[in-house]
């Protein structure tokens, strides 16, 4: 098992101590990261104590610590899987062949854009939510929120890493980019249009939670892959992490759910939005945009782009150890969707070039168990939320700005935009969630829309002091 050193100005497993001229590139690039995090992170509670988790090693076993730390003192640190001996290149033109531990000149720009992408998303959510905190509807969810927003900038370090060790000047200047460029800017916008929208409330922060960061997982699975092992390994890493961030949106809205249904059933109505709560049909637009805004992350269902990752062993599928296939797919083929005479169909397109394709059906296939859990809770008011079709509302790929219904049908224009205000969150939608949006700060309460967690965080009650305001 690789020796995390803790007590470095910036912890990690990866030897800094050895690469002097490295640690001081790091240590020259700390202050501005922490000037970000102060400038463009959360809006208050910075001097507070939160109860978070810390990456303390690499291990199945203790690789988390819970303790109370202000979040601008958070031990920020690099951290890669323990590295797997033997370990081949599982996929493409490579395959077989033992992974790279230093960046191969023939793919050097490929791999600094796949990792600058991965890494602008990073502080992009950070930005995104950095208001969320004044109104967490209870001090159990402001922690959470606060967990994810140090997870996210650690994972950012994880990027900002590879670049400074692997990459030269070109590395330090993105990741000096990386701090350069801010959500929603309309100057120097981050890089993904999903990152660069609001996140002005905490039903759309749940919802974020569990599609986008979900399209996070996947990104990460596939890199995890990566026949460039450091890549991999930080991935490998990273994706410990994100699993919880996913918990939060799938618990937050589950716990939302539950809420409305106990309204339903104290009032006897569907419409619950006058006692503060949230119906489902407001759940359902939410769920609708969230979904489609996360879908168009996968890019275009074919990519010469893909292809040539895969083929160079650069990044791979989903799980790729356990698909069947030769890993190479030079005769498979996969079903693509598209519109032919304004009706959706599909064609069969070799599977090297609709690799996006697979890796969506598979995000698609993991967001619908999460709905059925939900479903589960509806089930007693008649009521259930529906994934709606992969070309609603869609604006990259091949249903961009096509007018699909959410049950997958093509209209008209003018009746896509009619209807759109059932389909989508309306001003009147925004406006009532806002309204609910009141920060709760007393241990143990929570906000009439939202109904409290079946257990507290590390073996503490729901009522702990999860962050001492």
């Amino acid at each position: 098992m690789t020796a995390v050193d803790l007590d470095q100005k910036i912890p990690n497993n990866v030897g800094l101590a050895s690469d002097r001229k490295l640690q001081r590139a790091l240590e020259s690039w700390q202050p501005r990261f922490l000037e970000w995090w102060k400038e463009l992170g959360p809006v208050e509670h910075q001097d507070h104590d939160v109860f978070l988790r810390t990456a303390v090693s690499v291990g199945r076993d203790g690789w988390a610590n819970f303790d109370y730390v202000k979040m601008p003192e958070y031990r920020w640190g690099i951290f890669l899987a323990d590295a797997e001996d033997g370990r081949t290149i599982s996929f493409g033109e490579s395959r077989g062949r033992p992974v790279w531990e230093e960046v191969p000149g023939e793919f050097r720009s490929d791999l600094r854009r796949l990792i600058v992408v991965q890494g602008d998303t990073e502080p992009a959510s950070v930005e995104q939510q950095r208001h969320l905190c004044l109104s967490a509807p209870s001090l159990y969810d402001m922690r959470n929120l606060f967990q994810v927003n140090v997870e996210e900038a650690r994972h950012l370090w994880a990027m900002v890493y590879l670049l400074h060790a692997y990459f030269g000047r070109d590395g330090r200047d993105e990741a000096d980019m990386l701090l350069g460029r801010h959500s929603g800017s309309p100057d120097n916008p981050r890089i993904l249009g999903a990152f660069n929208e609001p996140t002005p409330d905490w039903l759309s922060f749940f919802f974020f939670t569990y599609f986008t960061d979900r399209d996070g997982k996947f990104q990460l699975a596939s890199l995890a892959e990566s026949g460039f092992d450091p890549l991999a390994r930080s991935c490998q890493f990273m994706l410990k992490e994100e699993a919880y961030h996913m918990f939060v949106g799938a618990a937050g809205i589950g716990r939302v759910v539950q809420r409305t249904v106990d309204l339903m059933r104290q009032h006897d109505t569907a419409n619950v939005a006058p006692f503060g709560g949230i119906n489902i049909d407001t759940l359902q637009r939410y769920l609708n945009l969230h979904y489609s805004v996360s879908l168009d992350l996968f890019g275009a269902e074919t990519s010469t782009n893909a292809a040539n990752y895969f083929a160079a062993g650069l990044k791979g599928r989903y799980q790729e150890a356990d698909r069947d296939d030769d890993h190479l797919l030079h005769s498979s083929l996969v079903d693509v969707p598209c519109i032919v005479d304004a009706e959706i169909t599909t064609r069969p397109l070799p599977a090297l070039s609709a690799l996006n394709t697979t890796l969506q059906h598979d995000y698609i296939s993991d967001c619908q168990k999460g709905v059925d859990r939900w479903n589960r809770t509806l089930e007693a008011a008649g009521e259930r939320l529906v994934l709606p079709h992969l070309g609603f509302h869609r604006s990259v790929g091949a249903f961009a700005g096509a007018p699909v219904t959410p049950d997958g049908r093509i209209v008209g224009r003018d009746e896509w935009d009619r209807r759109a205000t059932t389909w989508l969150p309306t001003d009147a939608d925004k406006q009532h969630v806002r309204s609910l949006m009141q920060a709760v700060s007393e241990p143990g309460k929570m906000a009439g829309w939202i109904s409290p967690p079946s257990a507290g965080i590390h073996q503490k009650p729901v009522d702990f002091n999860y962050v001492r305001v």
